[in-house]
């Protein structure tokens, strides 16, 4: 579990990181839009913390990406491909 925990996170970091620069933004700029400070926001492309839910779905619907793309479940970064649940009990 702790890898999958560690892949999805990386793969979070990194296309936050490669969304906010396609977009031509500052960390600062996209802290702004969520109203955090630019430190907590750093935490999130570095994956030291992670966004809530709420905001997980705010941050897919301003980039214009699925969750599941933010996530690294899918590499289709239309916003249609939304699954909230890909972990499989077990």
């Amino acid at each position: 579990m702790q890898y999958i925990e560690r892949f999805v996170m990386t793969k979070f970091s990194e296309r936050l990181k490669e969304l906010r620069k396609g977009k031509h933004l500052t960390q600062q700029e996209l802290a702004d839009k969520f109203g955090i400070s630019r430190v907590g926001y750093s935490y999130w492309e570095t994956g030291t913390r992670e966004p809530n839910f709420k905001t997980l779905v705010s941050l897919a619907k301003y980039l214009s990406v699925s969750t599941d793309y933010l996530l690294g479940v899918t590499n289709i970064k239309g916003d249609k491909n939304i699954v909230f649940n890909f972990f499989e009990k077990g």
